[in-house]
């Protein structure tokens, strides 16, 4: 078959097309002619080297796919031959991802495209690795309440605005940062209550206008970096900071003084360890009942690119210009 891999780390041009032998499911396993799959940050960080979690080279990146099922292993009941599926299933050490003609995956990992779902299968490869790492935040780690008042920082980012539309869901008030005029018109499009422009206000000044000064109970960091500075400031005396970013170093004292608990999301591990793995189909079950509600979709970057343009993808999603998901089609 054809992928496209990387042979050495470094910048989004180590991406080259290659015949590879095409893998076979084994028990517990399915097969998927790959249709899209999609960018996360991830996939740019174990390129460049930077996180040491990719496949062996010749790597086949990106966990995110979309497809249809055509063979499938010993033991899978829950999925048949033709089946439309999707899910966030490889790119990580032992685990090949889907920039290729085929991709097998553990069936656990995946959910079918049901009659209900309006989604059409090429976006629904844009929704798996954010959705389960906004709801592994919000509702596994931080315990999301209905009414709670919460932060999510980059409401219009990859994850960002998954989790304005869990919180939503949940009926929870959603604050969210943006940079301009156009991200907080779609930040409101997707359930957002109130608006925060983080160039133009304080930390300081936005908990004074959003909460009376106290913070908010939940505050969600997708950024990482200063951010988490940021983030911790945001947080009220005894509440919950969750990241997906925290490969970096910062001051804890603050944390410390208001009592502050700290859930740090690396949606990696079950496939790098294999903790967790049976829990994966409680949080597709979530995904799948939002999709067939019509209670959540992607938001698509208007650029859209073939796998054989995943270094123009990659460039992308490293410019920072990017408005939410970015999609590919095979």
């Amino acid at each position: 078959m054809k992928a496209m891999v990387i042979e050495e780390f470094g910048g989004p041009d180590v991406f080259v097309e290659r015949e590879v032998k095409a893998p076979e499911p084994v028990a517990g396993q399915v097969r998927i002619k790959v249709v899209a799959s999609s960018v996360n940050p991830i996939e740019t960080k174990i390129r460049s080297g930077l996180v040491k979690a990719g496949p062996d080279m010749p790597a086949i990146l990106n966990g995110d796919v979309a497809g249809i099922v055509d063979k499938v292993g010993a033991g899978v009941t829950c999925f048949s031959e033709g089946d439309e599926v999707f899910g966030c299933a490889g790119g990580t050490k032992g685990w090949p991802g889907a920039l290729a003609d085929f991709m097998v995956a553990d069936a656990r990992l995946l959910a079918k495209r049901t009659s209900l779902m309006t989604l059409p299968l090429v976006e629904c490869a844009a929704l798996p690795l954010v959705f389960l790492t906004a709801w592994s935040a919000l509702v596994e780690r931080a315990e999301i309440q209905a009414g709670e008042h919460v932060l999510i920082h980059a409401g219009t980012g990859g994850v960002g605005h998954v989790a304005i539309q869990i919180a939503k869901y949940l009926r929870a008030r959603v604050a969210t940062t943006v940079s301009t005029p156009e991200k907080a018109e779609l930040a409101r499009q997707l359930g957002a209550d109130d608006i925060v422009f983080y160039r133009e206000e304080s930390v300081d000044a936005y908990k004074q206008r959003l909460t009376g000064g106290q913070g908010f109970s939940l505050v969600f960091d997708t950024v990482g970096r200063e951010n988490v500075d940021r983030a911790i400031e945001a947080t009220a005396i005894s509440g919950r900071l969750c990241s997906i970013n925290t490969r970096s170093t910062h001051d804890l004292s603050l944390m410390h003084a208001k009592g502050l608990t700290l859930h740090v999301i690396f949606r990696s591990i079950p496939l790098l360890h294999g903790i967790g793995m049976d829990d994966q189909p409680r949080l597709i079950s979530a995904m799948s009942e939002m999709l067939e509600q019509g209670t959540i979709r992607p938001l698509l970057d208007y650029e859209r690119f073939t796998f054989a343009r995943i270094a123009d993808a990659h460039r992308r999603l490293e410019s920072g210009l990017a408005v939410g998901k970015i999609l590919l089609q095979r």
